[in-house]
């Protein structure tokens, strides 16, 4: 069922530490691969919060295979996000402060599908194009992103 649903059976909507992981796929052409969510709209890279015993990168790699169907070869760890600016309020009432680390990710493999439960659609965008939908909370990110990817090609 999960950690975070088990633990929302206990606290219900009340605000919660949400720990978790992501990881940004970067192309060849050097374009990031966002998914549209389901739950908001928002175009977002693959990301969630961590199982009980998992490690950050075990999190990372679950959660974009999940969402996207594609393996992660090698993670380099980019940063961390967290603060009062990454509350959460979710379309079901659950509400919580996120705290993540973010990798990046240039090595992966696989066939690219939608998990549709959680996106509905993906593909990859250059760094310097976004999409306008994406969370403004995380602009600061991708200005990372960015200068990662452009140091990096």
């Amino acid at each position: 069922m999960g950690y975070i649903k088990d633990l929302r059976q206990s606290v219900g909507h009340r605000p919660i530490i949400l720990v978790g992981a992501g990881a940004i796929l970067v192309n060849k052409d050097g374009e990031i691969l966002l998914g549209r969510r389901a739950d908001n709209g928002f175009w977002d890279y693959p990301a969630g919060a961590l199982e009980l015993g998992e490690s950050f990168e075990e999190c990372a790699r679950r959660e974009v295979l999940e969402e996207t169907g594609l393996v992660c070869g090698g993670l380099t760890f980019l940063t961390t996000l967290s603060g009062k600016e990454f509350y959460y309020e979710y379309p079901n009432g659950d509400t919580g402060y996120a705290a993540a680390v973010i990798f990046i990710c240039f090595d992966y493999s696989g066939d690219m599908k939608v998990q549709e439960d959680e996106v509905v659609e993906q593909r990859f965008f250059s760094i310097d194009a976004l999409p306008s939908d994406t969370d403004p909370r995380k602009r600061v990110l991708y200005d990372r992103v960015r200068d990662y990817i452009k140091s990096s090609l």
